[in-house]
């Protein structure tokens, strides 16, 4: 198959292009044969991506926002309903709903998923079975990852922490926890590095996700990972409250994050309706800071975060939606220049074989765009797709 006059953005580009900007791209099988500069450099076809990466999902709670009601802002609101509504769940309906959004997500072109699961308990919960199943049945179409979602204090029972680290091993996920403002916060997050690293874990955390400058898990985080030596892939989701802080201490924070070697997630459907007052204009805008992130060479994925629940009652799983609303967001500007953070940035998040990088001898699973300038992006016009696995274009199904 040959895919002709196409735009292969720049941080995509895992090969020398010289001066060349539209490029032939040659399949073979399933792989990437040969990518050339085209005739014409003046006239371009569309956009070609990497498959997607989705660093940072709930497959367990998503499509409930109709019987459990949207939070409109109140994050501990959203948390509080769907604790109750989890008691119901049954393997049945989860698996429903964990199959409707790998479904959504596989017609978008997502090529990996991680999903943090609501674990509260020492005992595993119900869709982490699920979870298992659905990871052999979709293996070869999406790569699947989960994390143990756990609130911080719960690792203050050193016998629940020990059971949720050992189950989390045996089913191959990442250790994670919610920190906000927790106390003791020092001491409960050296427990859940005490437990990464006797069992041989990566990390995971939901951190200050709310707009109070005071919130500090992430400096903390970054502070462990020096001070232990932690070899393994830490990421951290959210992050809102640098965005409130002086710059000079978020820009320290942002510091220690680059010495550490973390991943940073930001979330821009969630916490633009999570963070921010509703009774007036939200002027905070709930999203880390990207730009300053990246000039220190931390560049952050982009990631759906919670789609039709309490959290957020709206999306789907097409994470070209939350690259745009992330590009308005957070003015990223050219939008071409930042579309690694659906592609390479989560592939080395998440630790995937192939960083996203297109070149000679890549998988050829790929995304071409109708888009034929970075301007297109962000419309329907640019998102319309022809999707390719294994060098095969995916038949669009209803």
């Amino acid at each position: 198959m040959k895919l002709e006059a196409l735009r292969i953005p720049a941080p995509l580009r895992g090969f020398a292009a010289g001066d060349a900007r539209v490029f032939d791209v040659t399949l073979d099988g399933d792989k990437v044969a040969a990518i050339v500069p085209s005739a014409s450099q003046t006239q371009a076809r569309g956009t070609l991506l990497s498959a997607l990466v989705e660093a940072h999902a709930h497959i367990d709670k998503n499509y409930t926002v109709q019987e459990v009601g949207a939070a409109q802002g109140n994050l501990f609101a959203a948390i509080e309903r769907m604790e109750k509504h989890r008691a119901g769940w049954t393997g049945e309906t989860l698996r429903l709903r964990m199959e409707r959004a790998l479904h959504d997500a596989w017609q978008s072109g997502t090529r990996a998923l991680r999903t943090h699961i609501d674990w509260v308990q020492p005992e595993p919960p119900a869709a982490l079975a699920v979870f298992e199943a659905l990871r052999e049945e979709w293996r070869g179409r999406i790569e699947l990852q989960f994390v143990s979602l756990t609130p911080l204090d719960v690792f203050a029972d050193l016998a629940a922490g020990e059971r949720i680290a050992g189950e989390v091993k045996r089913a191959g996920g990442v250790l994670g926890a919610f920190v906000y403002r927790n106390e003791g916060i020092v001491h409960k997050l050296g427990r859940v590095f005490d437990l990464a690293q006797q069992h041989g874990l990566g990390l995971d955390f939901h951190v200050d996700e709310g707009l109070d400058a005071e919130a500090t898990g992430l400096r903390s985080i970054a502070q462990l990972v020096r001070a232990r030596d932690f070899k393994r892939s830490v990421v951290c989701g959210h992050c809102c409250s640098l965005a409130m802080q002086d710059a000079a201490v978020a820009n320290e924070t942002l510091a220690l994050c680059a010495g550490a070697g973390i991943h940073i997630v930001a979330l821009p459907t969630t916490n633009l309706y999570l963070q921010g007052a509703w009774d007036r204009t939200p002027v905070p805008r709930g999203i880390t800071r990207i730009h300053e992130a990246a000039a220190r060479g931390l560049r952050a994925s982009l990631a759906t975060d919670n789609v039709q629940d309490a959290f957020y009652p709206y999306g789907s799983y097409d994470l070209l939606e939350t690259f745009g609303l992330g590009v308005q967001m957070a003015h990223l500007a050219p939008a071409g220049d930042w579309l690694d953070a659906i592609t390479v940035s989560p592939a080395k998040a998440l630790g995937l074989a192939w960083d996203g990088r297109i070149a000679p001898g890549c998988p050829a699973d790929l995304v071409l765009l109708a888009a034929t300038d970075e301007h297109e992006l962000v419309g329907p016009r640019g998102r319309e797709r022809t999707v390719i696995r294994a060098g095969r274009i995916l038949e669009k199904t209803q």
